[in-house]
């Protein structure tokens, strides 16, 4: 299995608007791609770590591809994840089922 990690720093002039679509947007993202096995998000809790985070795991490498690229993921990242995002970080690894 594979997990995907990211961790996002939201602009400084991100709205609250922007900052509360997010988990919105990315909620309707396993309903359209079926590769998603689980997704778990949410804003970061303590100041000065990581506005918001994200994990998702994934049956194998391919379905990880598969979701990466998928229309509607790119979608939602140049639509509501671009504009506010001042830093991200991003890991996959292996773990077992």
């Amino acid at each position: 299995m594979i997990r995907h990690v990211v961790m996002f720093t939201w602009k400084p002039e991100a709205t609250e608007e922007q900052k509360a679509a997010i988990p919105v947007e990315l909620a309707k993202l396993p309903g359209l791609i079926p590769e998603i096995r689980s997704y778990e998000f949410g804003p970061g809790l303590n100041p000065g770590n990581k506005d918001f985070a994200l994990v998702a795991d994934f049956d194998d490498d391919e379905s990880f591809v598969t979701y990466r690229d998928h229309p509607a993921h790119q979608a939602f990242i140049a639509a509501f994840v671009t504009p506010i995002v001042a830093d991200l970080a991003r890991a996959q690894y292996e773990v077992s089922p």
